[in-house]
């Protein structure tokens, strides 16, 4: 078993990475200083296979869990599915004391870290991701939130876990695209951060794309560790943290454009990040090399580079809409290298809009 820590003032927490991971949860929940009554949180999908497994697990630890599912999909993102689940949590008795636990991708993860952040103003918060995207991305850093229907993540909070529990036996299951999807995070972190881990990904594409063990945990180990780095140094988001954004401004409009449906948050975010090596290739930031290597990464990772079903007007009217936009100002996140990135708010409309049209399939 890995650990990663978060190393938050007052707040810090330990990522458990490893398979066989069952022992550490139950001596977690035995330990800590929780209500009995425990709410676990899952989708239709993933629940039917790990829901029961989690319960038994919390049993073992002298708790009384309560499994919820909600509908799989984006669209469970919402204020209406958050009234439901506080609905089952006051039903179910739980108390300011009384853990959440998110067992599930990313969708499920911000959801429940949405309900822990403002149920009775605060409770107990587990993450157990079970897709690839999650373990390596949203279980990791406190952003928690639900979409509205004029834009992406607008309500939510910072709110941190109490523990990330990263079983990697859950990846041998996972369907191809979902393993793509998670590929496309993992892609930005060394995009933003480490090139030797951008060239890491190059050399073992094949033995990543079957799953192998050894390299799945290297790839979920250190996207946890650049992440944990970044949320460490910028809790909330001042400074720094806006660099995990790259690929996200037009990853976001492209998800919004195809209402939520046509791209998984991953693949949406892969177009994303070609149209920002656009865009800083256009700067003069980078050059035709840096783009190359990086659309044919995401090509080997079955990735899209260009989105279909959206529009030029759409994604820009849809950009202006984010919460990363203040005062009408796009912060960008854009490429200086493999490894390095700036942020640049100065961007010329005209420069996006060409940018944007590349990424846009016809």
């Amino acid at each position: 078993m890995r650990e990663v820590r978060v190393n938050l003032p007052g707040n810090g927490y330990d990522i458990l990475i490893g398979t066989g991971i069952e022992e550490a949860v139950v001596s977690f929940f035995t330990d800590a200083d929780f209500s009995s009554r425990v709410l676990v949180i899952s989708d239709t999908n993933v629940g039917k296979v790990y829901g029961e497994k989690a319960a038994e697990l919390l049993r073992r630890a002298g708790k009384q869990p309560s499994l919820h599912l909600v509908p799989a999909g984006e669209n469970s993102k919402s204020l209406e599915e958050a009234e439901h689940v506080y609905t089952k949590a006051i039903s179910a008795g739980l108390d300011r004391k009384s853990a959440i636990v998110a067992l599930g991708g990313g969708v499920v993860g911000d959801l429940a870290g949405f309900i822990a952040a403002t149920y009775m103003r605060g409770v107990p918060f587990v993450q157990m991701p079970t897709s690839l995207l999650a373990q390596v991305d949203s279980s990791v850093g406190g952003k928690v939130a639900v979409n509205h229907r004029l834009g992406k993540n607008l309500i939510g909070a910072f709110y941190q876990p109490k523990r990330v529990f990263i079983d990697l036996s859950c990846l041998a299951t996972l369907p191809k695209r979902e393993l793509s999807t998670g590929l496309g995070e993992i892609v930005k972190y060394g995009v933003i951060s480490d090139e030797a881990f951008f060239s890491y990904l190059e050399a073992n594409c094949d033995s990543i794309l079957a799953v192998q063990p050894e390299p799945m945990e290297h790839l979920v180990v250190r996207s946890c560790e650049i992440k944990a780095e970044v949320v460490t140094q910028d809790e909330k988001e001042a400074g720094l943290r806006a660099i995990l954004n790259f690929g996200h401004t037009m990853g976001h409009a492209i998800e919004k454009e195809t209402h939520y449906v046509r791209y998984n948050h991953g693949e949406a975010v892969a177009v994303g990040m070609m149209g920002a090596a656009y865009l800083s290739r256009e700067l003069g930031l980078v050059g035709d090399a840096e783009v190359t290597r990086l659309r044919e990464l995401l090509l080997r990772f079955s990735l899209p580079i260009q989105a279909e079903g959206c529009t030029e007007d759409g994604m820009m009217a849809a950009i202006f809409h984010d919460k990363k936009t203040i005062n009408g100002n796009v912060k960008w996140i854009l490429m200086e290298g493999i490894g390095r990135v700036r942020a640049v708010t100065d961007v010329p409309e005209n420069v996006v809009r060409k940018c944007m049209r590349l990424i846009i399939s016809n």
